[in-house]
């Protein structure tokens, strides 16, 4: 598909009205532009009555054109948390949703839900930062998140990725563990380009981003990149990472919840080394509103001026 900009949904901050869904626009992916008035355009009002971390997926064409999932769609899927609610961050970690909470859409535009879909395992205290990203072999979606989980031989629980297969976001198959250190890990994104697959994790034990690489989804095909750029930049969290439309590269974006500054954009023409550049603050403007945890999709010209038309005016 011939992509000619961005749409970029996120969330704002822990405070009233902050934790629902909010879309930017982007011509280049580096400058951004909020839409809708800088006000949530998707609202939760079912689980927690709140929306973080939101992630956005399109079907590819061979799955839409198989049926699976009823034709083209979008999905998008998000935290089932809200902060702003006052129980805090123990109970968020401990004693939160076990949901993720689902939208659907045709055309970026109209949207049905949200509707929660229980996929936390028996005992976690959490399922955070839900994404998704397609299997070519499997032929469905690798549905992956965080969750706080006492395993046999634990001593106390510890954060790890699960991960879970859809092909509709209505059904899932048993979760998995996905990922596990020794340190807490949490806020994964997957990267499809080239022979495989490039993941960008937390560590939530020592608050920066590691890389690693699979030339397929299973868990053990995974070994780290060494990236001296992302093991030096702490307090970083929320790796979201998309391919430039007009060049070859890619944009590699953490959110600065240590400093409070939103996101802040890296950019590299080389996944396969783990080298970043990180921008100057001339060199973006990630718009008026501060974004935190979201994802990027690269979208069309025509579904660009959808968007706009419905909510840039």
């Amino acid at each position: 598909m011939n992509y000619t900009g961005y749409l970029f949904v996120h969330f704002t901050s822990d405070q009233e009205n902050g934790e629902q869904i909010y879309f930017s626009l982007s011509r280049d992916g580096l400058h951004w532009r909020d839409l809708n008035d800088g006000s949530p355009v998707l609202e939760s009002g079912i689980g927690e009555k709140g929306a973080r971390d939101p992630f956005l997926v399109r079907v590819p064409a061979r799955a839409a054109e198989s049926g699976v999932t009823h034709g083209q769609r979008y999905y998008l899927i998000a935290t089932d948390l809200r902060i702003a609610a006052g129980k805090g961050w123990h109970a968020a970690q401990y004693e939160g949703s076990r949901d993720i909470l689902v939208w659907e859409s045709k055309n970026l535009t109209e949207w049905s839900g949200p509707v929660a879909h229980r996929v936390g395992v028996e005992g976690a205290g959490c399922v955070w930062a839900p994404e998704a990203v397609y299997d070519e072999e499997r032929n469905a979606f690798l549905l992956f998140w965080a969750s706080m989980v006492k395993l046999s031989g634990d001593s106390e629980p510890r954060q790890r990725i699960y991960a879970s297969y859809t092909e509709d976001f209505r059904t899932f198959s048993e979760p998995f563990l996905f990922l596990e250190k020794e340190n807490h890990v949490i806020d994964s994104t997957i990267l499809r380009s080239g022979r495989g697959y490039y993941r960008y994790t937390k560590d939530e034990t020592t608050k920066n981003i590691y890389v690693d690489f699979s030339e397929n989804l299973r868990p053990e095909g995974f070994r780290e990149i060494k990236s001296q750029v992302l093991s030096g930049l702490f307090g970083v969290e929320g790796p979201e990472i998309f391919p430039f439309n007009d060049r070859e590269g890619w944009c590699l974006i953490v959110d600065r919840f240590a400093e409070g500054k939103g996101y802040l954009p890296l950019v590299t023409d080389c996944l396969e080394d783990g080298s970043f550049r990180i921008l100057e603050d001339g060199e973006f403007d990630m718009g008026k509103t501060k974004k935190r945890h979201g994802g990027v999709l690269n979208i069309t010209e025509e579904e660009y001026a959808a968007l706009e038309e419905k909510f840039g005016r």
